[in-house]
């Protein structure tokens, strides 16, 4: 699995520019299966999970080609439809849970499809029960197995519909979309995620031929088409590396510029961050943190403690509340973190405890820190990532604190991270990878 060493204690400066978007990215790899034609994607991020879907869609007889660092060629004229039903794609698909989006192109181009339950990040239960309902809506019929824990799906043809989702599901919306886009009739989709990745999607689908309508809003109108072209898309930034920066560079007592931000698809997260007291300056599209000796969580307006929580876009994503979480600890003030998504995602701050912060967890879902003002780094320690998200929680810890860390486990940093370390160091960081 591999170890990050960590000497902490050092502040960085320099800039850093974010890789390409890791939800975004999964998603339109995945939607190149909806045309024999060449699709290009620029700004692909260098991931283990981006890795193992290209590996897989590989292994469907896909043709992958690098023509530039992070720029890539699809052509999925060649199918291996057999390729699914062996007992390697199982193993494959069941250990990535972003693969449940080959569903929906799958199905709408070729009418089956075959998913085992999924992996991925051990964070509580994720239902996958919006992604199925929505593209039962659509004609496709489901069988499980419960003997070999795998889902098969067919489809003689896919229909239109009105359908009204049970949860604003990122993946949920996406997969569906991606069925819609070439069923007979109508498809209007209620409570639809609208995060950029989904918007992203849309447009990429809408240049490839598609008719989506009301993109960027919780009501999708698809007209669906007998067949989709090829395309060029570009990925996003990555929003949750942006915000893992800002509050890296607070923790520390850093100065450093994020380049090329996509600053106007952030939403809502430099003001989440300005509601910890951080400095986030906006220069075109670039981020500013300068060197912040303290910063102090704001207050309600009527004097009660900060409260930040995730929600559906246009909201704070939940990808962000474990950074957050541990930004506050070296906060002046308290903040009642309320990760209302997912039910494990909080578990790991036992480790920032043992590490001499003060956090109550109040249950699975919320937490109350106490900054410490700077008053008491936080220690060294001895720690396990438990999924992307707390991995690079942790390792923004051990980076502010004094002594050196280790971290087990990083494969699940490397799953949303690309070369972290390496990107680290050059800032200044004193980062050692043990395999």
């Amino acid at each position: 699995m591999g170890s990050l060493i960590i000497e902490g204690g050092y502040k960085l400066a320099g800039e850093i520019t974010p890789q390409g978007a890791k939800n975004e990215a999964l998603q339109v790899i995945c939607a190149v299966l909806l045309t024999d034609e060449k699709v290009t994607i620029h700004n692909i991020p260098d991931i283990l999970d981006v890795k193992n879907l290209m590996e897989l869609l590989a292994d469907m007889n896909v043709q992958i080609n690098c023509i530039a660092p992070g720029s890539y060629t699809f052509q999925a004229d060649k199918v291996n439809l057999e390729y699914i039903y062996s007992h390697d794609f199982r193993k494959r698909s069941a250990s990535l849970r972003g693969s449940v989006m080959i569903v929906g192109p799958l199905v709408a181009r070729f009418g089956k499809a075959l998913f085992p339950k999924p992996g991925g990040d051990k964070i509580g239960r994720r239902r996958l029960d919006t992604h199925f309902l929505g593209i039962q809506k659509l004609g496709a019929k489901f069988e499980y197995d419960a003997t070999r824990h795998l889902y098969e799906i067919e489809a003689e043809e896919l229909t239109g519909t009105y359908m009204l989702l049970d949860e604003a599901s990122v993946t949920g919306t996406a997969n569906i979309l991606m069925a819609a886009v070439m069923a007979k009739g109508i498809t209007t989709i209620y409570n639809a995620a609208c995060e950029p990745y989904v918007q992203q999607l849309s447009h990429m689908l809408k240049s490839m031929g598609a008719r989506i309508f009301g993109i960027g809003s919780n009501l999708l109108t698809i007209e669906g088409v007998s067949s989709l072209c090829g395309t060029i898309h570009t990925i996003l930034p990555d929003m949750i590396e942006v915000g893992s920066f800002i509050g890296m560079a607070a923790m520390t007592g850093s100065d450093i510029t994020i380049r090329n931000t996509c600053y106007d698809q952030l939403g809502i997260i430099p003001d989440a961050f300005r509601r910890l007291g951080i400095t986030v300056e906006k220069n075109g599209d670039d981020i500013h943190i300068p060197t912040h000796d303290s910063y102090e969580i704001e207050s309600f307006i009527d004097g009660s403690i900060m409260t930040i929580s995730d929600a559906p876009w246009p909201g704070l994503t939940p990808d962000l509340l474990s950074v957050f979480l541990v930004v506050a600890t070296q906060a002046k003030g308290s903040v009642l973190i309320h990760q209302k998504m997912f039910e494990s995602r909080l578990f790991f701050v036992d480790k920032l405890i043992e590490m001499g912060a003060q956090i109550i967890l109040c249950d699975p879902h919320r937490a109350t820190v106490i900054g410490l003002a700077n008053r008491l780094p936080l220690k060294a320690s001895d720690l396990v990532s438990p999924d992307i998200r707390a991995g690079i929680a942790l390792l923004i810890a051990a980076l502010s604190a004094k002594g050196i860390s280790v971290i087990h486990n990083i494969d699940q940093i490397d799953r949303g991270y690309e070369n972290i370390d390496v990107r680290l160091n050059q800032l200044g960081a004193h980062i050692t990878r043990k395999p």
